[in-house]
Parts: structure tokens; sequence; C-alpha cells
């Protein structure tokens, strides 16, 4: 019983990350940290990348594959396949349903998303550990600050990219999915590629996605050994940026905004839009407080499901 909760909460929380990187300006990152999964998606990855490496390099030098089967047991597959398949399940459903919706009403969605985001600020800054001192708030700061000069950049749209471009893209786009504050939705905006990936996704252009995928493959293979290294070792540090990012990147959910996200004062529908923010902002309390229960009571005989 315990497997099969734990199995379904973390599709669940796959689904949830897989949906919020259908939209530009919210980070799975962000939410992969609030629903408890971010430390141990990233040991994860990092091991998974360093036994594909030498799964590829050691049969050729003869050293067999001892190497590679020690870090794939490292991998905390219990977590990661029920996550993947809730990401690929969310992605498609929000593709097709949510991203219209978004489209339809940007100012109530982005309403929504920025209640979501300002009350998930507190867990990377709770998870730094202790009062914050000037060390931290020094790195805070200045990541805020780009953070949100570059949430303010314009985007594009690309009527034919090459896909040595979609591969860069891809390659661009997991990193910015990996850390906090970071939307590989919005990096897609930036590279012009937003609604063409998208077209992929609902057409299911295989050669596209393909493509986007080898590029994901290579960027999280560079990326992610050195993101665990600084969490392991300048933890405090990498939390407090982590912190700062979030903070910066609220300025892409500014409900009242040009297409060229040029800033607004608040419109006629003030309201509505604050009842959104509300919403948002109760949903994401709520699972932080369901969560913290959770943990405290261990379901069932004293085994945690969250813990893969």
């Amino acid at each position: 019983m315990n497997t099969l909760l734990r199995t379904l909460i973390d599709l669940i929380r796959g689904a949830l990350i897989g949906v919020v990187e259908i939209i530009p300006g919210v980070s799975g990152g962000t939410v992969a940290l609030i629903i408890g999964v971010y430390e141990r998606l990233i040991d994860s990855a990092s091991e998974f990348v360093r036994g594909v490496v030498h799964l590829v390099i050691d049969p050729p030098r003869g050293r067999g594959l001892k190497k590679s089967k020690e870090h794939f047991r490292q991998v905390a597959w219990p977590l990661l396949i029920p996550l993947g398949v809730g990401m690929i399940a969310g992605l498609l459903a929000a593709a097709a349903t949510i991203a219209p919706i978004v489209e339809a009403y940007p100012v109530q969605s982005r309403a929504f998303f920025a209640g979501l985001i300002v009350i998930a600020l507190w867990v990377p800054a709770r998870m730094v550990g202790g009062r914050w001192t000037w060390r931290e708030w020094a790195l805070a700061i200045p990541s805020a600050v780009l953070a949100f000069w570059f949430t303010g950049l314009p985007g594009g749209t690309m009527s034919d990219p090459s896909l040595v471009i979609v591969m860069l893209a891809g390659a661009v786009a997991v990193c910015a999915l990996a850390i906090p504050g970071m939307s590989g939705s919005f990096i897609l905006l930036l590279f012009g590629l937003y609604e063409p990936t998208l077209a992929a996704v609902n057409n299911r252009d295989f050669a596209y996605l393909g493509t986007f995928l080898l590029g994901m493959v290579i960027g999280f293979a560079l990326f992610v050994r050195g993101l665990q290294w600084l969490l392991n070792h300048q933890r405090r540090i990498s939390l407090a940026i982590m912190t700062g990012l979030m903070v910066g990147s609220i300025r892409a959910l500014w409900p009242w905004q040009t297409e060229d996200r040029v800033l607004e004062a608040p419109g006629a529908d003030v309201g509505v839009t604050i009842l959104w923010f509300v919403i948002g902002a109760v949903i994401v309390t709520a699972t932080l407080l369901v969560e913290s229960w959770l943990v405290r009571r261990r379901i069932a005989n004293g085994v945690d499901v969250f813990r893969a």
C-alpha cells in the first residue's frame, strides 16, 4: 500500500512539473523544490549521467561495466520512473489544454502563477538553513536583478528553425529547467522556438522532438554534475542564488504587460486578477501544509511515502 501510494504521489508530482514547463515564466525547478523532490532528482540525474558515460567509455578500454552498474544503482528509480511518466503525461496534457487557456486569459493566468511562486519563495529560503548572512544576501540580490532583467527580454518566433538551432535550444532550456526561477519555456520564447516546439508536441513531429530531446540530454549531461557539486559543497550559497532567481523571475508573471514584456499599470480587471493571485497562493500553501503533515505523520507503519 505504501509503495502504491508513493508511486501515485510521484506521478502527480511529475505531472505538475510537466504542466508548468509549458507555461513561460514558471519554472519546473521551482515546482520540484516546492514538492520536495529537487535535490533527489538532481542527485539521481547526476548518477544516471555518470553511469551512461562509463557505459560508453569503459567497455572499449577493457574495464567492463562495474563502474556503470555502481552509478546506476545509486539512481532513485522508484522516484525517477513515475516522476518521468508523470512529467510526460502532464506536458502532453498541458500542451493541448492549458496553453490555449493561458493564451486566452494571459492576465489572470499570470496572476495565478504569481500567487504560486510568491508563497513558494520560503522553500529555498528556508532550505538555506539558519539565519541569512551578508554573503547570502550579497549573492541573492544580484541574482534577483539578473533574473528581473532576463525575464524582460522580448521574444520572437522562428518560422522554420534548423535542427541545429532546435538542439541548441533544447540544451539551454533543460539547464533552465534544473534551476529554480529559470523557465525552460521562457528560454524557448527567447530563441523564438516556443510556438514551433508546442506545435511539434501537439503534431507529434518526432524528427523535431527527437532533435530537441538530444539537445536536452547533452545539456543536462554537461550541466547536472556541476549543479550537484554546488548543492553538496556550497549548499547555502547555491540555495541563496536560487532564491534570488525566483524573486527576480516573478517579473515575468506581472499580470499586466505587453507582448514585448513592457510592464503596465493594473487594469480595470484588478479585482478578478487579485482573486486569481489569492487562489494560486492558497493552493501552494495548502500543498506545502499537506506535505509537511504527511512527512511528520509518516503514512502507515512509519514509512515515509515521500522517500524513494
